[in-house]
């Protein structure tokens, strides 16, 4: 039974067992090893919290409509003194006969509150499975919380051990508590991305409406009893002011929600202009199918949220042109709805988006490479994945000229990683490269890191130079022997041009950061060894937010700066290689050393 059935079935008329004894009483069974008693003891603590969500979301809809409140100017004192208590009755009449014995058994702490908001639950449940050999609900139960707790080393090596058990399905990796209009978005995004517009409007409609449902269950329970995290005594307020505090801490829950349906499960910060984003995609697929009276609706409904977005405001005249001027253009109904009149937000005078649509790309410089990836799909900005950038011969006569290098001696030392003890760093700069006796693939160094450099100012900066800043072929080779039990990784998290604080989520511009470095980009040679893979993250360093796995010819590229901490996971077998390119807007912080091959090349070929 999922989750949803389970919710309905526990607030129809019954005692409904309060979530956090259940969960309580779980984790004793766990710790006590009966696996059987643990597995079924949390799976009714989480239909039970599930239940009670459910209930109150319910009572709060039809207390809605039996006991409206009465509106107009001046009668907010009859508002609240009459209406309001009769509203209060009618929630604890309602929660009365759906949470039996009695409402006020289910308020649990903030501890097991918090248990229940990180899936907590998921965790034990998915050893309790597999210690009774159901490997399928180990693999769901593991995969749902790891979906909300990307950063979990041990979970991490979990779902990769049950990835490689031979009885365990493909897809029994299921988020248990997938949020509908997440799966909408991501399908419709990937629709959009691959020019099927047909497909991309029908999915993201679809998640705009699951989204917009999900706001308002989330603003239902905002209303309620508060439950305060500080249990000191304090002094009890007045009536008006308890009234006051009350109605402020639920305006502030429901401005929360927005943030909550825009925040993807195991991420920390919400999806920057979710709803906006939605408005934006959905005017231009709608145009490209030749529906210029809904794309006109949506750029209404998205210059509600940005009045003075340039980019827009000009897509909007020209709808007026093809509709003609006097075809009257509304936003949706359902944008300006006075109950989602708190999204529509003033904008900041220094807000800079950063939207990186189809409307505002320029073709690559090179045909037949491909956005595999986009700040969207990596959830951030400035980001994106680039394959095809190299072919399989290019990829072989760099690996041979790390290896002609390596036995010249110039620039591979063998020496130990500056960042781990358990690998082998090898690193080459392309004087070293020029210098050894291999003029094809030293040329091909100078090749693939040029046109690196073509496609990332092309993609992020268009009409604006990019210079090389540094250039460094490197090569991570795996230790025999001091792999196991590893823990560490390749390269620290870290940002490119400011020095990374994670516990007061800043990045200081200071030296010894490289603060004049502006994009950054690395280009794989390989993928025959294992780990590796780079990772974005938060300013925390720890929540992961995008993963991108090295193969021959793929080429990820971001802006350097606090936007983008970045780290490479362990190399515990094998050896990697791949170009680190960093790039600067800066004449003065060039690599002279790049100009100066550059220019001797030249030079020798005429």
């Amino acid at each position: 039974m999922n989750l949803l059935a389970a919710a309905t079935a526990a607030t129809s008329p019954g005692r409904l067992v309060p979530f956090d004894l259940l969960y309580a009483d779980g984790v004793r069974a766990y710790l006590a090893r009966d696996w059987a008693r643990a597995a079924e003891l949390l799976q009714r603590a989480l239909h039970s919290y599930a239940g009670l969500r459910a209930a109150r979301r319910a009572c709060r809809t039809a207390c809605a409509r039996q006991e409206p409140f009465p509106g107009g100017p001046g009668r907010w004192e009859a508002a609240l003194l009459g209406p309001v208590l009769q509203r209060a009755g009618c929630l604890q009449r309602c929660l009365g006969r759906r949470l039996r014995p009695a409402p006020s058994a289910h308020r649990a702490s903030c501890a097991v509150r918090r248990d229940f908001e990180r899936r907590e639950p998921y965790n034990y449940l998915q050893v309790a499975f597999f210690q009774l050999k159901k490997l399928d609900q180990a693999v769901s139960a593991a995969h749902t919380f790891f979906i909300a707790n990307p950063q979990h080393l041990q979970m991490r090596e979990d779902i990769e051990k049950y990835r490689r058990m031979s009885g365990v399905k493909s897809d029994s990796f299921q988020d248990l508590e997938a949020a509908p209009h997440w799966e909408a978005y991501e399908t419709g995004v990937q629709h959009y991305d691959a020019d099927e517009y047909l497909q991309a409007v029908a999915w993201l409609e679809e998640s705009l409406s699951e989204a917009l449902s999900a706001l308002e269950e989330c603003r239902a329970l905002c209303e309620g009893p508060w439950e305060d995290e500080d249990e000191e005594e304090k002094m009890q307020p007045g009536l008006y002011e308890a009234i006051a505090a009350h109605y402020i801490q639920v305006l502030k829950c429901r401005q929360q929600c927005v943030l909550e349906i825009a925040t993807k499960p195991g991420r920390i910060s919400a999806t920057e202009d979710f709803i906006p984003s939605h408005l934006d995609l959905l005017q231009f697929a709608y145009n490209q199918v030749g529906n210029q009276t809904l794309a006109a609706e949506c750029a209404a409904s998205y210059l509600l949220f940005y009045p003075t977005d340039e980019a827009m405001l000009e897509k909007m005249k020209q709808y007026r042109t093809e509709l003609g001027e006097d075809t009257a253009v509304t936003a949706r109904q359902v944008v300006t709805a006075p109950g989602l009149s708190f999204l529509v937000l003033p904008v900041p005078q220094d807000r800079v988006t950063v939207r990186e649509t189809k409307r505002e790309r320029c073709p690559l410089p090179f045909e037949g490479i491909a956005v595999t990836m986009d700040s969207q799909q990596m959830n951030g900005t400035q980001r994106v994945v680039f394959d095809r950038v190299l072919t399989e011969s290019e990829c072989k006569d760099l690996l041979r000229l790390t290896k002609a290098a390596g036995e010249a001696g110039d620039g591979y030392r063998a020496r130990r990683s500056p960042h781990t003890p358990h690998e082998r760093f090898e690193g080459l700069t392309v004087l070293k490269a020029m210098q050894v006796k291999c003029i094809c693939e030293s040329a091909a160094f100078l090749i693939a890191s040029e046109k690196s450099r073509k496609i990332i100012e092309s993609y992020f900066t268009p009409g604006k130079k990019l210079h090389f800043s540094f250039t460094h072929l490197v090569c991570r080779r795996a230790v025999d022997g001091e792999q196991e039990g590893r823990m560490d990784l390749s390269h620290p998290v870290h940002a490119d041009n400011c020095l990374l604080d994670p516990e007061g989520q800043e990045c200081w511009k200071e030296p010894p950061a490289y603060v004049y470095r502006d994009y950054s980009g690395i280009l794989y040679l390989n993928d025959d060894f294992q780990g590796g893979g780079l990772f974005f993250t938060e300013m925390d360093t720890v929540t992961v937010t995008a993963e991108v796995r090295p193969k021959c010819g793929r080429l990820v590229a971001f802006s350097s700066g606090k936007e983008n901490p970045h780290g490479v996971w362990a190399v515990s077998r094998g050896r990697r290689c791949a170009i680190a390119l960093w790039y600067t807007h800066s004449r003065e912080h060039a690599e002279q050393v790049k100009g100066y091959v550059e220019e001797t090349n030249t030079s020798t070929s005429k």
